[in-house]
């Protein structure tokens, strides 16, 4: 008899073992705090590159370049360059399909202490837009405003001389205006005059 009692012991930790080996990933797998972690890498890039980025969190670093937040975290991306508009860029998060299928895996093996760990960490989140992108627009170079004529401003280059102001016109009446009596064409230069 304790020849078959050994034989069924051995052969339920043989089942044991097997059904471990088999579902222990799975189960390791279930928790989405355990296969996608609490935190996200963010990666920044902008149009031309080499802008200063700084977060809403307190993160600063030139572009192109990665950054780690917690995944839960909604936050701005601010860029700034010479010669460059400003630009700010919101970051929210979205609940993700892996991380969706990694809170269903607590139903298996979590339960309920699972579930409230993945949604406490954001475990379940990503990142939208990841990357993050801005283009950059330049700024457009001062108009100068067009100074009256007669007027310079300081240090605008060489002076130039204006004219002398014209004389005042006078104004002579009508009745002072001399006219010259028209010539008068004999018969014989007005036909000349005609023909050719």
């Amino acid at each position: 008899m304790g020849n078959t009692f050994g034989a069924v012991r051995g052969r339920f930790m043989r089942i044991i073992v097997l059904l471990l080996v088999l579902l222990g990933p799975a189960g390791l797998g279930g928790c989405a705090s355990v296969t996608r972690g609490w935190s996200e890498q963010i990666q920044i890039t902008s149009e031309p590159e080499g802008a200063d980025v700084r977060t809403s969190l307190s993160q600063a670093c030139t572009t192109p370049c990665t950054l780690t937040v917690s995944r839960k975290d909604e936050f701005s991306v601010s860029y700034s360059k010479p010669g460059y508009h400003p630009q700010t860029v919101q970051v929210a998060t979205r609940v993700a399909g892996a991380g969706v299928a990694g809170f269903a895996g607590n139903v298996l093996v979590g339960g309920i202490v699972g579930m409230g760990v993945d949604a406490a960490s954001g475990a379940t989140l990503e990142h939208h837009p990841n990357p993050v992108v801005a283009v950059l627009q330049p700024v457009a170079p001062a108009r100068q405003q067009p100074q009256p004529p007669g007027r310079q401003r300081k240090n605008d280059g060489p002076k130039v001389s204006q004219r002398a102001p014209a004389p005042p016109v006078v104004a002579t009446p009508v009745s002072a205006v001399v006219t010259e009596s028209e010539p008068t064409l004999s018969e014989a230069d007005r036909t000349m005059f005609m023909r050719n």
